[in-house]
């Protein structure tokens, strides 16, 4: 029981504590080291281990815990684990923070979790899910196991034991898992050489040996150590696993003598030789006219593939340069195929650019894509904002461009909105806003009449007067009577521009983003039977506005009307559908679609 608790707090505290010796695993002294330590030893080893490690211990719990949430660790030992066929070994695991395993779950398995080598839970062996080969070769060790400690014993040892394994500790609904390995080994017999035949310059040798794990290293030497390194090497395998070696050695130098076969475990590093004498009258005699024969053969076969290897060079260098000529001729015709192809596409598209710029020229009111075209309609408007019409609540910049809430929000009694200083009565016109929103806000923009009513809280749409979109609770959304939530495709938060286009004869309002040209929403005709003034407002967050337009044309003012086509020119591509749009014309891919009107309240 001493030398076990040794042994397992060794590992621990990484102390180098010898293995008890067992006599059916350590049947030969030359196989493994002899245990001599008696349990007077172990304690000391123990107490010196404990008092060694106890300042490490003290300083690693007063670590913070608040990042950890696991519960415990499961630790198996990191290097191999190596057993001797026919004896015993222990699969020891443990956790840490240690703490009491003996009401745990508790699994050794293979590569699957139902390959259970041995089961431990309600304090009892479970012996149903267990591997039969394990059957009745298997204990726990409990010496240690209110500490978090566990071993598993495996007896008579046999090849199929050797891989991989994983201790798996289980409580409540928690579990962690390790991974160890046991490396299986066995010393087979010695070898036994003998001469089979003499060869055609030498005399052939042969090594064998058998029921060695795993495959063993064959090594021949001379007498005076010096090995050799060309002989051939051919290994079985029996039912049980255990490897056969046969390693055959042509010997050509008569003066050799003795020659050494030695069989090495690489895993224990274990080793088993046996010498054999070669006497000199084994070797057969050369005669003078055979060397002279060979001596000849030999250079007449170096002439020849002299001679061969530089007629081949000089023709794979003929056939590469051929190849090169053939490889360069194909790259430049594929250039040239590939530059015209690039031109031809080029040309056509632009050429459909052409033709679909003119088709949206002949119909632009009724064609809701591409901003930067339909900015070609209309006339840059420099909107100023008017400090007279702003709500106490915001705050007008001194360049009367830009405009924020004083505070966090707007008393909830009221609507904080400001109108352009100059008025539109007729023309196209636009300008551009930029909205620096960093979210959780509420605001809108657009155009509303000059005789609205602004006072105390209030809900904007066309029949109130105002043609506005904004952001509220629940997202982004056009203003009409029963509210209509819309998406933008992308939202370069913090920041969104947005453009206010206004046809005032053609009585539309539409919106787009300028950030990627794409439309957002328009609103159907109405009555615009009085001068529109550009209105903002904010009603809470942390947002503001700033008016970027340039003013475009000599003085500034909206571009004449021409008269309106009857009927739109469809074009290519892309095509519409009915929704929300002027003449029920939006983009069928708008960046903005309608949503449930019921998500944004009024």
């Amino acid at each position: 029981m001493t030398n076990f608790k040794c042994r397992f707090l060794g590992q621990i505290w990484g102390a180098r504590v010898p293995e008890p010796s067992h006599a059916a695993e350590f049947r030969d002294a030359s196989e493994v080291l002899a245990f001599q330590s008696s349990s007077e030893e172990m304690e000391d080893v123990f107490h010196s281990s404990v008092l060694c490690h106890l300042t490490s211990l003290l300083l690693f719990m007063q670590l913070p815990t608040e990042g950890f949430a696991q519960e415990f660790t499961v630790i198996a030992p990191p290097d191999p684990i190596v057993a001797v066929l026919g004896g015993e070994v222990l699969l020891p695991c443990r956790v840490f923070p240690a703490m009491s395993a003996e009401d745990m779950e508790l699994r050794w398995f293979r590569s699957k979790f139902s390959e259970a080598v041995f089961i431990y839970q309600d304090r009892l062996e479970q012996k149903e899910e267990q591997m039969a080969p394990y059957a009745g070769r298997t204990s726990l060790v409990r010496d240690l196991l209110n500490q978090g400690h566990a071993a598993v014993r495996i007896q008579n040892v046999n090849v199929s034991d050797n891989g991989l394994y994983t201790c798996f500790f289980r409580k409540g609904g928690f579990y962690e898992e390790a991974n160890l390995e046991l490396k299986v080994a066995g010393v087979g017999s010695a070898p036994q050489v003998r001469i089979t035949r003499p060869e055609e310059d030498g005399v052939r040798v042969v090594c064998t040996a058998s029921g060695w794990f795993p495959k063993p290293q064959v090594q021949w030497r001379d007498l005076s150590g010096e090995k050799f390194l060309a002989f051939s090497e051919a290994h079985t395998q029996d039912a049980g696993g255990l490897f056969s070696v046969e390693a055959a050695l042509v010997v050509r130098d008569s003066s050799v003598g003795n020659v050494t076969c030695s069989i090495l475990n690489p895993v224990l590093g274990q080793e088993k030789a046996m010498a054999i004498f070669i006497p000199e009258p084994f070797f057969p005699q050369a005669s003078p006219w055979k060397v002279a024969f060979s001596v000849s053969l030999t250079v007449l076969v170096i002439l020849l593939l002299g001679a061969g290897c530089y007629t081949k060079r000089e023709h794979s260098m003929k056939v590469r340069e051929k190849r090169e000529k053939e490889t360069l001729c194909q790259t430049t015709e594929q250039d040239r195929q590939t530059k015209e192809k690039v031109l031809e596409d080029a040309a056509k598209l632009q050429e459909e650019l052409e033709r679909r710029k003119s088709a949206y020229l002949a119909a632009w009111r009724k064609a809701q894509l591409y901003a930067d075209w339909r900015k070609e309609q209309f006339q840059a408007w420099p909107v100023t904002l008017d400090p007279g019409s702003a709500h106490s609540g915001l705050v007008v910049s001194n360049e009367k461009t830009s405009v924020a809430l004083k505070d966090s929000c707007v008393n909830s009694g009221d609507t904080g909105s400001v109108l352009g200083f100059e008025g539109i009565a007729s023309g196209r016109c636009y300008w551009e806003v930029e909205i620096r929103d960093k979210g959780q806000s509420e605001w809108a923009l657009g155009v509303c009449r000059e005789s609205v009513n602004r006072q105390g809280w209030y809900v904007e749409s066309p029949d109130k007067g105002f043609w506005a979109v904004g952001r509220f609770e629940r997202g982004y959304c056009a203003c009409i009577t029963s509210p209509t939530l819309v998406s933008l495709e992308q939202v370069p938060h913090p920041r969104l521009r947005v453009g206010v286009f206004l046809d005032h004869q053609e009585r539309d309002v539409s919106f787009y983003n300028m950030t990627d040209g794409s439309h957002i929403f328009s609103f159907p005709q109405a009555s615009f039977s009085e001068t529109l003034f550009p209105y903002f407002v904010i009603k809470s967050g942390d947002v503001s506005f700033t008016i970027c337009s340039k003013v475009g044309g000599s003085e500034g003012l909206p571009v004449a009307l021409s008269n309106p086509l009857e009927e739109a020119v469809s074009l290519p591509g892309k095509g519409f559908s009915p929704g929300s749009g002027a003449d029920g014309l939006p983009g069928a891919n708008s960046p903005l679609l309608p949503c449930n009107p019921e998500a944004v309240s009024p």
